[in-house]
């Protein structure tokens, strides 16, 4: 009889130490699998791949939505099919080959000589015959390879593709920029935002395996975010219809138009006339503005012969030209729309209480200048509402010489001008340029400080002014202008959002209120007449700057005007530059314009009517605008300006160079002291001088 095998302790206490090291080694090799297939399992993937004659193609993502503040789409992404053939595949059965071709023919025009040469390369797996294809070809194409007819149809395929398209076509095109080759956004919202926008192409890689069979592996695209903008796609509309309509019945060098939330500054509508089709950016003929003036146009067959003979360069220069944001990149002297910062400095300060009274003559002997009021018979007395409704040059030149330098640059600072406003859409100069467009405390001479007051010799620039203008009526809050309200991902999640980006306060309330009343007053009785609109009480301020050279007659007309004047809801700012009239000066342009767009956009807000306020007497005299200097001009007039020649020295007559003069005798610090302590000996003198 056998003798049974008995496990004893030890051996038991061996087995089982033995199936706990196989167990843990089994459990290491599993987890190192999975590390590995983690981390560097792409990298496996893609060296597989190479040794099986694969073909490695691109998902293409899809650029982020751009939509308006309600919604509507603004700048979207398309999806467009390219087609694909797999030359290796087609040529593998010749029935099918032969079906394979006629498909192509009857579907998508593709003839035999041009199959030949696709098939030529017979060991092809991927070959694009044509591009950009609309859904309704490709889908009439798949129903057929569905059908039984065509089930022979083999080795074709589509891949996808987006083009970027503006459904408004130029609305808004200076706002929302263009998209180039490779995803890149140009200008405006499209150039700012252009990270955020674009995602990560996927792959796919496509090969043959042992057996002849096609197998894929696909990495999905990563879609842009899309963004929500602060644009109103109909106020932008409106804007657009009144300025078309200027352009046609008056015409002008150019019409630009700004629209802000004055207690966010948010930009609601953003316009430059002169537009183009983001669809079509580079086409030239938008540019033939360029070569035309109030005197001469041309017809498109003429333009077509001067573009047949532009080097690529000047093409480029006029496309620029016409890409070009006037808002946010072109600086101009605002002319009487400054008087709203020179007047609340003073009164902010305590330099004015504002009952004060001045008393134009017409002009202002301002060291060896004689510096000219809009009227040239004089106002006579006027009070400080009064001066600003009016428009009195006079009277300004003499309240910013109480300021004095150092008080009238602190409040030129405080409301942003010759800084940047860091609006997030290019085009804005660099801080170091901008800071020379304005004169700083060390440089406000007599000369500069009186001009400056009445916005000649500064230079600005409408989004400048435009966000300035907002704290001035807001209760003194300076917030950062923006364009996009939200950023949201492919899920649809909120990953920024921007709202009040508060930067300072300017000014207090106090005078804020003051200022919103003495603005409704210069269009209920002053110069901004032209901007009434029967029942709704609004604010703003004219402005009439003469260009350089001067004394040619050429103006850049402006008004600023704000809804309902105690409770400010909208800014709409016009700039007519120099616009086709024989008399630009009296012809009150930004206040025209502003009337036509505000007169519908008002009632679109849900701004309404309040009262029944008197029309104002329209009065010429009020519109009246006078070159600034009488007799002879400073050669250096502007902020920045430089001289286009160094002046010669004249030692017979004892003419010093210029920049002498203006060092050694143009800054006289007893000056003012001479001119205003008599009349003005109450307020005090600025220590800083």
């Amino acid at each position: 009889m056998k003798k049974k095998k008995v496990f004893v302790k030890r051996m038991r206490q061996h087995l089982l130490c033995l199936l706990i090291l196989f167990t843990i080694a089994f459990v290491g090799l599993v987890g190192r699998l999975i590390y590995i297939n983690i981390d560097k399992g792409k990298k496996y993937s893609q060296r597989v791949l190479n040794q099986k004659n694969f073909e490695s193609i691109a998902v293409p993502f899809k650029r982020g939505d751009i939509f308006d503040r309600n919604g509507s789409i603004l700048a979207t992404s398309n999806k467009v099919y390219n087609l694909v053939i797999e030359p290796k595949n087609i040529l593998k059965d010749e029935d099918k080959r032969i079906a394979t071709t006629n498909a192509l023919s009857t579907y998508f025009g593709v003839t035999a000589e041009e199959m030949g040469g696709y098939l030529a390369d017979s060991e092809s797996l991927y070959k694009v015959i044509r591009k950009r294809l609309p859904y309704e070809d490709v889908k009439r194409f798949q129903d057929f390879t569905n059908s039984k007819e065509g089930e022979d149809v083999i080795g074709i395929w589509f891949e996808d593709q987006y083009i970027r398209s503006y459904p408004n076509e130029e609305l808004a095109c200076h706002l929302l920029g263009f998209v180039v080759s490779g995803n890149e956004g140009i200008g405006g919202i499209e150039g700012s935002y252009n990270s955020y926008l674009n995602g990560q192409d996927g792959r796919i890689y496509a090969y043959l395996s042992e057996d002849y069979s096609l197998q894929k592996k696909v990495e999905p695209a990563a879609d842009g975010c899309s963004l929500v903008t602060t644009i109103d796609t109909e106020i932008q509309r409106i804007v657009q219809k009144y300025c078309d309509a200027y352009m046609e019945n008056v015409g002008a060098k150019n019409v630009s138009v700004l629209v802000m939330n004055p207690k966010n500054c948010e930009v609601l509508a953003l316009y430059n006339s002169h537009q183009y089709d983001p669809n079509d950016a580079y086409d030239i003929s938008a540019c033939k503005y360029q070569y035309e003036n109030s005197k001469s146009f041309m017809s498109d067959e003429e333009f077509k012969a001067m573009v047949d003979k532009m080097s690529d360069d000047e093409k480029l220069e006029a496309l620029n030209n016409l890409w070009r944001n006037f808002v946010v990149s072109d600086s101009f002297e605002p002319g009487s729309t400054f008087k709203t910062f020179t007047i609340a400095g003073a009164i902010e300060d305590g330099v004015l209480s504002g009952e004060e009274n001045f008393v134009c003559d017409g002009h202002q002997q301002v060291y060896d200048y004689d510096i000219s009021c809009v009227n040239r018979d004089g106002h006579g007395t006027l009070s400080v509402d009064e001066a600003l409704s009016y428009s009195c040059n006079d009277c300004l030149m003499q309240i910013a010489a109480l300021e004095g330098p150092t008080v009238f640059d602190k409040y030129q600072q405080l409301f942003g001008f010759g800084q940047r406003t860091n609006i997030d859409i290019p085009g804005e100069a660099s801080s170091a340029d901008l800071a020379y467009m304005i004169y700083h405390r060390d440089t406000l001479n007599p000369v500069e400080l009186a001009t400056s007051s009445f916005g000649q010799g500064v230079t600005v620039t409408m989004m400048q002014l435009g966000t300035a203008f907002c704290s001035a009526i807001n209760g003194g809050y300076y917030y950062q202008p923006h364009v996009v309200k939200q950023i949201i991902d492919d899920d649809g999640n909120v990953i920024e959002n921007y709202d009040k980006m508060l930067v300072r306060r300017t000014i207090s309330e106090e005078t804020s209120a003051r200022m919103r009343d003495m603005l409704f007053s210069v269009v209920e009785e002053g110069s901004g007449s032209r901007a009434f609109i029967p029942g709704y009480k609004i604010g703003g301020k004219t402005g009439t700057a003469e260009k350089l050279p001067r004394g040619e007659g050429r103006y850049i007309l402006s008004f600023i005007g704000f809804a309902p004047a105690d409770d400010p809801q909208v800014v709409v700012y016009c700039v007519v530059d120099e616009p086709y009239l024989e008399d630009q000066a009296t012809s009150g342009a930004g206040a025209v314009l502003f009337n036509g767009i505000a007169q519908e956009l008002l009632p679109y807000m849900n701004i309404y009517k309040t009262g029944t306020y008197e029309e104002p007497e329209e009065n010429d005299a009020e519109y009246a605008a006078a070159p600034i200097f009488e007799g002879d001009a400073p050669e250096i007039s502007v902020a920045g300006q430089e001289l286009e020649e160094e002046p010669e020295d004249d030692e017979e007559d004892g003419e010093e160079d210029y920049e002498e003069s203006y060092e050694e005798d143009y800054y006289e610090e007893d000056y003012y002291e001479e001119s205003y302590e008599e009349d003005y000996s109450e307020y005090e003198d600025d220590s800083d001088w």
